[in-house]
């Protein structure tokens, strides 16, 4: 691992600067270093810029959660896979980091080097809030695996998963009331508006979960899937924007990037959630089938009109009791559902691309966003 970079908290960041081109006559992204300089990745981009991200942020991570009563750090540093549930030492894995990658790509992109060191609580900030949707959510949908484990709720109970969620949260815009930069306020604002959205995107989820199967729409869907992934990462990318100095026109248009690859990793993410091997993603596979969940293969293999859409929906009808787990599988598939959002997520990346261009028309300037917005959408299920 790279060293760490982090920033004093009795210093002021210095002005942020745009960032001239990347390496002469290199093909490969420009992406911040974790001693802050540029350097032409030789290995694969979007793996390099993950890993200085994590090395970057863990340090704020692990101050921020350190901060907690007992209790509460006790669940946090469980979630996060540096402790077993016994409270020894563990090496688990803390998630891939892409949010926080993506603040400090689109501040490097805009600002440079020194942008990016200026960023890195506040992409600590955008991890602590990812990471308290993640302890939610599982208590809401009751899931009982995440990153190849037991979850939270399930090894210290529900009240304690949720206590520790909204501890997260207030470490995040803790962190950010915190930070001298003069841009920290207004990315404490737009976090806490994502939070918002991220809240409403999931009480539709729930609220779908309620209703027939015929009664949810594409459209609908499609909206909810923004909120409840696609506004975290548009606003990750926006709060780089933010810290880098970046005018109003290209914050929205970094917003609109990061919502439209948000959109095109939950389409994946919802294939791999019903095709995806358990080995690779640690959690079971056709969770979201069995709770008859509306996701958005499921959605659109309802909405196609073919016999297989009408299986499915009297599949759907139905309560989940252990043994059409397959047949459901296979209606989906034959509906056009996984074909529908593979199609549909080639679609919002090319939109991605198109909003990207608006704030940072170098493509090699872009390369490190470019190189995550692939690599959240290149993967296997």
């Amino acid at each position: 691992m790279t060293e760490s970079v982090t920033e004093s908290k009795d210093q002021s960041p210095a002005p942020a600067v745009r960032r001239t081109a990347g390496v002469p006559g290199s093909r490969s992204p420009v992406a911040p270093r974790a001693d802050g300089g540029p350097e032409a990745l030789d290995g694969p981009e979007a793996v390099v810029i993950l890993e200085r991200a994590r090395a970057s942020v863990d340090p704020e991570l692990h101050a921020a959660i350190d901060s907690l009563p007992t209790a509460m750090r006790r669940v946090a540093r469980y979630h996060f896979g540096w402790e077993h549930a016994d409270g020894t030492p563990a090496s688990g894995n803390a998630g891939k980091a892409i949010r926080p990658a993506l603040v400090l790509a689109a501040a490097s992109a805009l600002g440079g080097s020194q942008a990016q060191k200026s960023a890195v609580r506040a992409a600590a900030a955008v991890e602590l809030a990812h990471n308290f949707t993640l302890l939610h959510d599982d208590v809401m949908d009751r899931d009982t695996t995440r990153r190849h484990r037991p979850t939270a709720w399930t090894v210290f109970g529900t009240n304690d998963a949720i206590l520790a969620g909204d501890a997260l949260q207030a470490l995040a815009l803790r962190l950010l009331a915190q930070d001298p930069h003069p841009a920290s306020s207004a990315a404490a604002a737009r976090l806490a508006s994502c939070v918002v959205e991220l809240c409403e995107g999931q009480q539709i989820d729930t609220a779908m979960e309620r209703r027939g199967p015929s009664e949810v729409t594409l459209d609908e869907v499609l909206a909810m899937a923004e909120a409840k992934t696609g506004a975290l990462l548009g606003c990750a990318c926006a709060v780089g924007g933010l810290y880098a100095g970046a005018d109003p026109a290209e914050v929205e248009a970094l917003d609109a990037f990061g919502r439209q690859a948000g959109l095109a990793f939950q389409l994946i993410d919802d294939v791999i959630g019903i095709w995806g091997d358990p080995g690779h993603t640690g959690k079971p596979a056709g969770a979201d089938l069995a709770a008859r969940k509306k996701s958005l293969p499921v959605v659109a293999a309802l909405s196609s009109g073919t016999p297989a859409s009408a299986e499915l929906a009297e599949l759907y009808a139905l309560p989940y009791e252990g043994g059409d787990l397959e047949s459901t599988v296979l209606a989906v598939e034959r509906a056009g559902g996984r074909d529908w959002a593979q199609v549909q997520a080639s679609e919002r990346m090319a939109r991605a691309m198109q909003e990207l261009s608006r704030a940072i028309p170098d493509p090699q300037e872009a390369g490190g966003l470019l190189a995550l917005a692939e690599f959240v959408t290149r993967r296997s299920t």
